[in-house]
C-alpha cells in the first residue's frame, strides 16, 4: 500500500511540474467537481425528450416560411436530419407539421415549442455551474426563457448556413469538396458554440476566454459528424440484433450523451484556462492553490439570497498558518 501511495505521489507531483499533463487532469478534475457527469446525462435525456417537439416547430414554422420553394424546404430538412446519423431516416421520413390554422395553430406550436425548451434550460444550469456562478446573481425565469428561445434561433439559423454550404461545395471534385465541408462545418460550429457559450451563461464573459473551449468543440463535433457517423450505425446495426426496435432509441442516447460530454469539457476548458485552475492534487492533500479556488467557488455557488454570503476557510496543512478564503476572480 506504501509503495503504491509513493508511485502516486510522485506522478502527481511530476504531473503539477508539467502544464503538459497539468491542465489536461485540471481539465478533467473540474468536469469532475462540476459533476459534469450528472449534467451530461441531464443534457442527454432533455435533448432526447426535446428532440421530436422542437422538430414538429421546426418544420412547421419551415412550411410557412417557404410555403413556395418545396425544394428548399427538403433541403433543410435533409441538413437537419443529418445533425443526428443515427436515426435521421425516421426523422426525415417521420415528421410532418403541425397542422391547423389561427388561434389553434398558435397555441399548437407555442405549447409544442414550450415542450422543447428543456433542453435549452437544462444547458443554461450546466453552464453557471461550469463557470461557478452563485444561485443569487443567475438570470430569473422569464431572462432565462428569451435566451432559450434565442439559442434556438442560432441553430436554425446555423442548419440554413449549412445548407447553404452544403450546396455551395456540389460543384467541387470528391476529396476537395469534402475538406470544403470539414472546414465549412468546422467554422460554422465554432461560431455557434461561441455564441451558445456567451448566450446561455449567466454572466458576461471575455469572448476570448471562449474561443480555446469553442474550438475544442467545433473540432470534435466535425468529426463526430463526419466520422462517427460510420461508426454509429455500425453500432446500431448490432445493436439491432440484440435490441430490436429499442436499439435506435439506445443509440441515440449514447450520441447525444457523447455530445453533452464533448461541449461540456469544452466549456471546462474556457474556464480552467481564464482562471488558470491548474495544476490539481491528484490525491487529497496538499491542496494547490487551484484547488483553493475551486473548492471556495463550488461553495460560494449555493449563495440563493441578495443578503446571503458564504465564506470558506481551510484547515492548516503541514503546519502552515490557516489559510485564508481566496479572492473570488470574477468579484471586483
Amino acid at each position: 500500500m506504501k509503495r503504491i501511495e509513493r508511485l502516486l505521489g510522485a506522478i502527481d507531483r511530476f504531473q503539477q511540474r508539467h502544464s503538459v499533463l497539468g491542465f489536461p487532469f485540471g481539465v478533467v478534475k473540474k468536469y469532475g467537481d462540476d459533476q459534469g457527469g450528472r449534467h451530461a446525462a441531464l443534457l442527454a435525456h432533455y435533448g432526447f425528450l426535446s428532440l421530436f417537439p422542437l422538430l414538429l416547430v421546426f418544420v412547421t414554422v419551415l412550411g410557412y416560411t417557404l410555403e413556395g420553394d418545396p425544394e428548399l424546404q427538403e433541403q433543410l430538412i435533409e441538413t437537419l436530419a443529418d445533425q443526428f446519423p443515427v436515426a435521421g431516416a425516421q426523422i426525415e421520413g417521420s415528421i410532418r407539421a403541425i397542422q391547423g390554422s389561427g388561434l389553434a395553430l398558435v397555441v399548437g406550436v407555442a405549447g409544442t415549442l414550450w415542450g422543447g425548451l428543456g433542453i435549452t434550460q437544462s444547458f443554461q444550469d450546466a453552464m453557471n455551474d461550469v463557470w461557478n456562478i452563485p444561485r443569487r446573481q443567475r438570470p430569473s425565469f422569464w431572462w432565462r426563457l428569451a435566451r432559450g428561445l434565442a439559442a434556438l434561433l442560432l441553430v436554425a439559423g446555423e442548419l440554413v448556413a449549412a445548407t447553404v454550404l452544403a450546396q455551395l461545395s456540389i460543384a467541387g471534385p470528391g476529396l476537395l469538396r469534402r475538406v470544403d465541408l470539414l472546414g465549412g462545418s468546422f467554422l460554422l460550429n465554432l461560431a455557434l458554440l461561441l455564441l451558445i457559450f456567451q448566450l446561455l451563461t449567466g454572466m458576461a464573459v471575455r469572448w476570448r476566454w471562449l474561443v480555446p473551449g469553442a474550438a475544442v468543440g467545433a473540432l470534435g463535433w466535425s468529426v463526430l459528424q463526419t466520422v462517427g457517423v460510420s461508426i454509429v450505425n455500425r453500432q446500431l446495426e448490432q445493436a439491432n440484433l440484440v435490441y430490436g426496435v429499442f436499439a435506435v432509441v439506445i443509440v441515440l442516447l449514447g450520441w447525444l450523451y457523447l455530445s453533452s460530454q464533448l461541449v461540456l469539457y469544452a466549456a471546462e476548458i474556457n474556464v480552467v484556462l481564464a482562471r488558470r485552475l491548474w495544476p490539481r492534487s491528484l490525491l487529497q492533500a496538499p491542496l494547490t492553490e487551484p484547488d483553493r479556488r475551486v473548492l471556495t467557488a463550488l461553495a460560494r455557488n449555493e449563495e440563493r439570497r441578495p443578503e446571503q454570503r458564504v465564506q470558506v476557510s481551510f484547515l492548516p496543512e503541514d503546519g502552515d498558518a490557516d489559510a485564508q478564503p481566496p479572492a473570488d476572480p470574477d468579484r471586483r
